[in-house]
């Protein structure tokens, strides 16, 4: 199972709010770009918001961002949009037989593994930011 799209759609909001700053943004325009519905983007936007990544006003098309976009890594979008609960990207399957020798030590010999690949992964989500993304896709389009 992948990782939720709502992570890749988080920061596909994010960039095009900087990248379209000076138009209004509203759900449906993002909505074109993300290429889904309306209500979908609003959700995300939710989770944006709650977590001080973005500012809507209710009633009034648009959003912005809430801080400077060098100021947002991915980490900080992996959270909002609640890819996963902490510790839980990797999940181990439940009853293995307690009388198979492996079955018996699987997930205590596994769980210290997948904790410190996610650990590994969000600490390199941590050194990216929303203004690494923009650079990158105006640099592309600038090609």
């Amino acid at each position: 199972m992948a990782i939720s799209s709502r992570f890749s759609v988080g920061i596909h909001i994010l960039t095009l709010l900087e990248i379209n700053k000076n138009e209004v943004n509203s759900s449906e325009y993002l909505a074109g770009s993300v290429n889904t519905n309306p209500a979908f983007i609003r959700k995300i936007m939710g989770m944006l918001k709650k977590a001080g990544l973005i500012e809507v006003q209710p009633g009034i098309a648009g959003a912005k961002l809430a801080k400077d976009l060098s100021e947002i890594t991915l980490l900080d979008v992996y959270k909002a949009v609640q890819v996963v609960k902490d510790h839980e990207l990797f999940s181990v399957h439940d009853n293995p037989n307690p009388e198979c020798p492996v079955g018996r030590n699987i997930q205590s010999t596994i769980e210290p593994l997948f904790l410190h690949a996610q650990t590994a992964m969000e600490k390199s989500l941590q050194h990216v930011t929303i203004e690494d993304v923009v650079k990158d896709i105006v640099e592309k389009e600038s090609k």
